[in-house]
């Protein structure tokens, strides 16, 4: 269950004093196969982290033998010498594992404005700690290493004709689309062209993470990142691989929904009989970002009416007064107006259902969410601290 289940990754989680609580904050992945095929999506918000600047450029030639992740620190405007931090570990690692700086990655999560000098020498001290360290079983210290507000790690494998997916990911905040959501680590020993594990990733990406909508709140740090060693030495069959690699995202991104901050229940809503798998993602994300509606699920309300006051502020092409909504089984809503009454409701269960039929098309999409609590806002009101 970790980036090392597939052969030629190694992998390492260390200390190195960047959280208060003295638990693992670097992380180092190795790929030591004989490919070093990679690929990555990144955060489309136009704050970007310096880590996301240097990895944007590195990833372009479709290669990297290693990435540095820490937590404890966003390294996000925090400047040329942030961006030196990042440039910096990038080469303290190649350094180590005798590669080049350039076909490093790096990636930060933490609290944005943090990367001073003190910060910077901890995050060289726990590559240097990590790269001593590295191992085939370390994905587990790994994926606790990049946990911030997580609190639980997140790890997923798949195993398929002599291959095998293995992934890890953090999130429990700032959970919204912009090509990618969190950091994920995905490793493979399939053989891939940097052109394969592209499509392949953007693929997958789009109908799993991309689904994923918390809170409405994109981070400036995002990125999922996809690498390939070819130690199986199998060509991996193309839609066999994208369908196993789409379920390991799916998995991490379910994982993720259920540590959301706060969250007492998990949320999915999904959109059919749209015209478009557009409208439908459109649809189903303005009701995942509804603070109305996800409050009333918190207070176990079915409350249908939230759901299409929220649908009826987007542009996709349907009739407001020809829509059905069932929540949890139960249809409470149809052509626009009541259905079962809202005690025939149960809200108790974690897991809540919300279908919305359009009636306008046979397009379709499922988007993932949570509810607003108190938790919730207590937690981000004193994360700084």
């Amino acid at each position: 269950m970790s980036v090392t289940a597939a052969q030629g990754f190694v992998a390492a989680g260390v200390a190195a004093g960047l959280k208060s609580t003295g638990k693992p904050d670097v992380a180092l992945v190795v790929n030591r196969g004989p490919q070093k095929t990679a690929a990555a999506v990144f955060t489309s918000n136009r704050a970007k982290a310096n880590p996301i600047i240097w990895s944007a450029e590195a990833i372009k030639d479709g290669k990297a033998e290693a990435i540095v992740l820490n937590s404890g620190g966003a390294n996000c405007f925090t400047g040329s010498f942030g961006f030196q931090t990042s440039h910096q570990t990038a080469e303290k690692a190649a350094e180590l594992l005798g590669v080049g700086a350039v076909d490093v990655l790096v990636c930060s999560t933490g609290l944005i404005g943090t990367g001073d000098e003190v910060f910077r020498q901890k995050v060289l001290d726990g590559t240097t700690a990590a790269a001593a360290e590295l191992s085939a079983d370390g994905g587990e210290s790994a994926a606790r290493a990049i946990m911030t507000t997580d609190t639980v790690p997140k790890q997923a494998t798949r195993s398929e004709g002599g291959w095998t997916i293995g992934g890890m990911a953090k999130g429990a905040g700032m959970l919204a689309p912009g090509l990618a959501t969190m950091l994920v680590v995905i490793t493979t020993d399939a053989e891939l062209t940097p052109d394969e594990a592209d499509q392949h990733l953007r693929a997958a990406t789009r109908t799993t993470f991309d689904r994923l909508d918390s809170d409405g709140a994109m981070s400036t740090n995002d990125q999922v990142t996809l690498l390939a060693s070819g130690a199986s030495g199998i060509a991996a069959d193309a839609d066999a691989f994208r369908a196993a690699l789409t379920d390991v995202c799916l998995d991490l991104a379910t994982q993720l929904m259920g540590d959301a901050e706060g969250a007492s229940h998990d949320i999915l809503i999904t959109v059919t009989g749209a015209e478009t798998e557009d409208d439908a993602v459109t649809v189903g994300r303005s009701v995942a970002r509804n603070s109305l509606f996800k409050t009333a699920v918190f207070g176990n309300d079915p409350n249908w009416g939230r759901v299409l006051a929220a649908i009826g502020t987007t542009d996709a092409q349907f009739d407001p007064y020809d829509t059905d909504v069932t929540m949890n089984g139960v249809r409470v809503c149809t052509k626009g107006g009541p259905d079962r009454p809202r005690e025939d409701v149960d809200l108790t269960p974690r897991t809540t259902t919300v279908e919305i039929d359009l009636r306008s098309g046979s397009e379709s999409a499922t988007i993932m969410t949570n509810d607003l609590t108190h938790a919730y806002v207590h937690e981000n009101s004193a994360y700084s601290s």
